[in-house]
């Protein structure tokens, strides 16, 4: 949950999408990295009792590089404002500006971020959780909806449990060998985490918009194909074609391809970046909340429903899942690249229609 607040919180706009979406980025590597250890751990000759106890040891050497790290990281400087810190600050915005011109524009983010926590404190009768879901503020009301629905969706697309089951796809698919089963994986991996870096250096480019509808209805696309190709290879009943298991292999490296284009990386930066100042760790923890309780559901369910079925049906499920994606992207969900975290709150305030019809195209 901290990763892509701080990110945002600490990050000049003209790279925030690139800093914040870097969370994302990692994850891939460290998935792809999971999949290369764990064969190797599975023809290292260790005891079956002993090699994945080594998979799960091996995972603290990052976590104490970490926490190790932390001790040299500066605070958010939105969180020092918030505190009345303005010193350091200053000096923790002049230190991760990324040019002259943003060194020189320091006092006035300073001066935007005091506006903009003074203008949303509360009376000391009121909560930040009880702002959050107040019915008073349509804009905050946005806000949470948008937040909670890009998380939700992010997980409902069954991307974490293709991941997770890719092994069990790819031998419905016709996969059996271990090799092949570890290169298709490895494959899928390396696609996953390229384009999760392509998105992460162009989204401070093209923006959020463009590269979310792009991702999530090249999702919607694959995961149809997959599903008509699952369904084929299913009334296969001797020998599966080549082509058809192949094709199944290209459908599902494009989903995840798609889905780190998209979903993946843009996920954390808007969950991070939208909410006010005041409320951002708390709002932000909520979204990531229905964020991994989806993922949850959808990982314990994927398997057991697929069964029940088909893995065919199940993927044709998913892209309609997709399709409301990105009608939902495409309605609720304005630009936001280039806006300093205080801009970005104006784009959620009561407008009439025509102005934010002009602030979402």
């Amino acid at each position: 949950m901290i990763a892509p607040v701080y990110s945002s919180e600490l990050s000049p706009a003209s790279t925030r999408g690139f800093l914040s979406s870097l969370p994302e980025v990692f994850i891939n590597v460290g998935i792809l990295l999971g999949y290369i250890s764990n064969y190797f751990l599975a023809g290292s000759g260790l005891p079956s009792s002993l090699n994945w106890r080594v998979m799960l040891g091996l995972a603290a050497f990052p976590a104490l590089l970490v926490g190790f790290a932390v001790v040299f990281m500066p605070e958010s400087p939105h969180w020092l404002v918030m505190k009345g810190r303005f010193a350091e600050a200053k000096r923790v915005l002049i230190r991760t500006s990324s040019s002259e011109e943003e060194v020189e524009l320091v006092d006035s983010r300073m001066n935007e971020m005091v506006k903009a926590i003074s203008m949303a404190e509360l009376p000391p009768s009121s909560g930040f959780w009880t702002e959050l879901v107040s019915v008073r503020s349509k804009a905050i009301r946005r806000i949470v909806i948008t937040a909670v629905g890009v998380n939700f969706f992010m997980q409902a697309s069954g991307n974490d449990a293709v991941v997770y089951y890719s092994p069990e796809v790819f031998k419905v698919a016709g996969i059996s060998s271990r090799k092949q089963l570890f290169g298709v994986t490895v494959i899928m991996g390396i696609a996953k985490s390229s384009f999760a870096l392509v998105s992460a250096l162009f989204l401070d480019r093209f923006g959020r918009r463009p590269l979310l509808l792009l991702g999530s209805s090249g999702m919607a696309v694959s995961l149809a194909l997959l599903g008509l190709g699952s369904k084929y290879l299913d009334w296969c009943e001797d020998e599966k074609p080549i082509w058809a298991v192949v094709f199944c292999v290209v459908t599902v490296c494009a989903d995840v391809s798609f889905f780190s284009i998209g979903l993946g990386p843009i996920t954390w930066v808007y969950s991070s970046e939208i909410f006010p100042t005041r409320l951002r760790a708390q709002g932000s923890s909520l979204a990531i909340s229905v964020n991994r309780l989806v993922s949850g559901v959808v990982a314990m369910t994927f398997l057991s429903a697929s069964e029940t079925v088909s893995f065919g049906w199940m993927f044709l499920g998913l892209s309609g899942v997709m399709v409301m994606a990105t009608t939902f992207f495409y309605c609720y969900l304005p630009e936001t690249k280039g806006k300093t975290l205080e801009e970005i709150g104006v784009l959620f305030e009561d407008q009439d229609d025509e102005h934010r019809r002009l602030i979402v195209s």
